[in-house]
């Protein structure tokens, strides 16, 4: 078997947010989410468009979006590239999911939770070690949750997963191996196909499921990630080669600066027995505390 890459946008939205087959995205919220506790009973794949309902707002899409039985929504990206101001764009995008609950006129006890899970394929906490990370509301001192905690923020740090296959415990870690290693794969490993929505969902990786125009689409996409991702570290060789230059200049500049007025304090240092210090000063352009400090030192 061949499968594709579930960290691709298309195909995340085709393995987890398919209508028909939403018990795989209830199995990847409760393990990623929830530890594994079957909190999620039931839920709805809605639109990954974010509507746009206030004027002058910019746009926002996600790779999928649903709403479970409590009410909460649950919005959910996967991001290969660590694009500049990403952080800020996941609240953007959450803080929009939850005040477009709201029509006209409406009361604000009709808004419900929402949670924002964002995969990424690079690191964002540097200092932190854990592959999963959990963000709310918090008081600063005594760290007790803001009344009615409305948005959360999970974070799913896959460089940071290294389990090999023997070391897989819980149905997230089976979950995490999946998205991180499922192109490499040539079998569905039997410790993970024991999972029916993990079995299922890499039957839907498979490249043999695919239609041709499904697979010339995910092709495109990758060469558009990829394309990006040479940008990026275009982008940042250029900048470094642009700081070593600057830095070459800066230090030769500086070193020849610095040489002249050696040249000169040494001119200055040879006139003093015939010079007045006003001359001395007329002649080199050093200044008075200049040449005092010759004549003491």
């Amino acid at each position: 078997m061949q499968f594709i890459n579930p960290k691709t946008d298309f195909a995340f939205k085709k393995i987890f947010g398919s209508s028909e087959n939403k018990h795989i995205l209830k199995s990847f919220l409760n393990a990623l989410i929830y530890e594994g506790n079957p909190v999620i009973e039931d839920l709805e794949i809605i639109d990954t468009a974010l509507s746009l309902k206030i004027s002058g707002l910019k746009d926002s899409y996600l790779d999928v979006k649903a709403k479970i039985n409590d009410g909460t929504t649950v919005i959910i990206e996967m991001q290969v590239l660590n694009v500049a101001s990403f952080a800020k764009r996941v609240i953007y995008n959450a803080a929009k999911t939850y005040a477009n609950q709201l029509g006209k006129g409406e009361g604000y006890s009709k808004l419900k939770p929402v949670i924002a899970l964002t995969i990424t394929d690079f690191e964002m906490f540097q200092d932190r070690a854990k592959v999963i990370s959990h963000f709310r509301f918090k008081e600063v001192e005594d760290l007790f949750d803001y009344p009615e905690p409305e948005i959360d923020l999970f974070f799913v740090e896959l460089p940071k997963f290294k389990k090999d296959l023997e070391q897989l415990e819980s149905i997230a870690d089976k979950w995490i191996y999946f998205i991180k290693n499922a192109p490499s794969l040539e079998i569905i490993p039997g410790k993970m196909g024991e999972v029916s929505e993990i079995n299922q969902a890499f039957e839907m990786a498979n490249e043999a499921n695919l239609s041709l125009a499904e697979l010339e689409g995910l092709e495109k996409r990758e060469m558009v990630i990829e394309d990006q991702r040479n940008l990026i570290v275009r982008g940042l060789q250029e900048g470094l080669e642009k700081g070593l230059q600057k830095g070459l200049e800066k230090g030769r500049q500086e070193g020849l600066e610095e040489g002249m007025r050696k040249r000169t304090l040494e001119i200055a240092r040879q006139l003093l027995d015939v010079l007045d210090d006003q001359t001395i000063m007329q002649k080199t352009g050093l200044t008075l505390e200049d040449i005092q400090g010759l004549r003491q030192g």
